[in-house]
């Protein structure tokens, strides 16, 4: 596998998408009330959408995508092709699918098309919403990414994604 593959993480456009291979987990998990799915849409991208619910201890939603563990250490960055409403988002990593906590980072959207660049080093631990005292992610190995929306507060959202990439 030559670099350039390698650096692919998910693209929708490709000649086999497969938005089956995204899972939803909702805030139900805890006994909260918010809903969220993953659909293609007409144009073959990704379309992560729903209403988060603040009840019942509620108020996040993601969708995540678990793949054979990469080596990415040759990269330094993860960029997006998204289009979202406005909201603030949070793109999450684990280096092995079983880690229990993830590196964060969060980033806004513009309610346009946009190329969103977020570099490994400013990826932090995070374990169910509280900061760990761990180092940064070390950019070395992938195996799962995660969208994540959870602003405190009850709200619709939309996020439509092209593809991402390593650079």
């Amino acid at each position: 596998m030559t670099s350039q593959d390698n650096s692919v993480i998910y693209d929708f456009q490709s000649p086999q998408p497969d938005a089956l291979s995204w899972h939803v987990v909702n805030d139900g998990v805890m006994g909260g009330l918010s809903k969220s799915k993953i659909v293609l849409t007409d144009k073959g991208n990704g379309l992560f959408t729903g209403a988060i619910s603040t009840e019942n201890n509620g108020g996040f939603a993601t969708a995540k995508r678990s793949f054979l563990q990469k080596e990415v250490s040759q990269f330094d960055r993860i960029n997006l092709r998204v289009k979202g409403d406005g909201k603030s988002y949070q793109l999450r990593i684990k280096s092995y699918e079983a880690q229990q906590y993830s590196y964060v980072q969060k980033f806004k959207t513009s309610g346009e098309w946009q190329m969103i660049t977020l570099y490994f080093d400013q990826f932090y631990p995070i374990y169910r919403g509280t900061s760990l005292d761990r180092p940064n992610y070390d950019g070395k190995l992938m195996a799962e990414i995660t969208f994540l929306i959870g602003n405190k507060r009850d709200e619709s959202f939309a996020l439509e994604i092209e593809r991402m990439w390593l650079a």
